[in-house]
């Protein structure tokens, strides 16, 4: 329900229950530590998905997807796109958020050795959110003229430059996303952005769940404490591998 609080009392309410593990995929870390604290520390194995939180000694495991590597098959996207150099916008993601910082540091990994071809001209925070992608990338067109390719930190974002760029009827831009959310692979699948970036969400749970009831069942300690599944890019070639293709109309 995109609310903290109500994990806060989810988790409360289960530990009443005495129930033998619990899988989350916290919303917002610091808000929901106190709670996972106290989790641990009444003998209930917790496994984190997607966001990792790293105040809370004695979670079990956290089980997310490499955001570098993703940033980074992203921004190598762009460079077997563009074989010969190009101009970019980076539309970049919540400032501070854990996800936002490790997605725009793979995409400097690959782009800053090889900022002699590839320059980003326009690099700014729009969030994550969809309406604000629309306006910074109105006004990184208005300030620096047509790109060849925006480099975006999420689906919302890239769909929101997609339609800055389509209100100025600059089809060719290639756009790329992260997160393969169906409207994403739809418009993937349609030819309006040239990628997004699949970090197997569904895979994610699957694993988590494995480690907690493995661990429920007769206390078998997970191989690892960090499972980071890599990310590939979708595109239309290879849209069958898209975990939610089924959810796309």
């Amino acid at each position: 329900q995109n609310s903290a609080t109500k994990q806060t009392a989810d988790i409360e309410a289960a530990l009443v229950q005495k129930v033998n593990a619990i899988v989350i995929s916290p919303l917002d870390v610091n808000a929901l530590a106190p709670a996972i604290e106290e989790a641990v520390k009444a003998g209930v194995p917790v496994v984190t998905i997607d966001r990792r939180v790293d105040g809370v000694e004695g979670i079990l495991a956290h089980v997310g997807a490499d955001n570098v590597k993703g940033g980074e098959a992203e921004a190598n996207a762009v460079v077997a796109a563009f074989p010969n150099g190009a101009k970019l916008f980076h539309l970049q993601g919540q400032p501070g958020a854990g996800p936002a910082i490790d997605r725009n540091k793979g995409v400097h990994n690959v782009l800053d050795p090889l900022k002699d071809k590839y320059q980003i001209v326009f690099e700014q925070t729009a969030n994550f959110a969809r309406a604000e992608a629309l306006s910074v990338t109105e006004a990184g067109l208005a300030a620096n003229g047509k790109p060849d390719a925006i480099v975006c930190a999420n689906d919302d974002m890239a769909l929101g430059a997609l339609e800055a760029c389509a209100a100025r009827n600059f089809t060719d831009v290639k756009i790329y996303g992260f997160d393969a959310l169906p409207e994403a692979l739809v418009a993937v699948r349609d030819g309006k952005l040239a990628g997004t970036v699949e970090q197997f969400p569904g895979e994610q749970s699957r694993t988590a769940v494995r480690i907690a009831v493995a661990f429920a069942k007769d206390k078998t300690e997970p191989k690892e404490k960090l499972v980071l599944l890599t990310p590939i890019v979708i595109g239309k070639d290879n849209l069958d591998k898209a975990e939610r293709i089924g959810e796309t109309k």
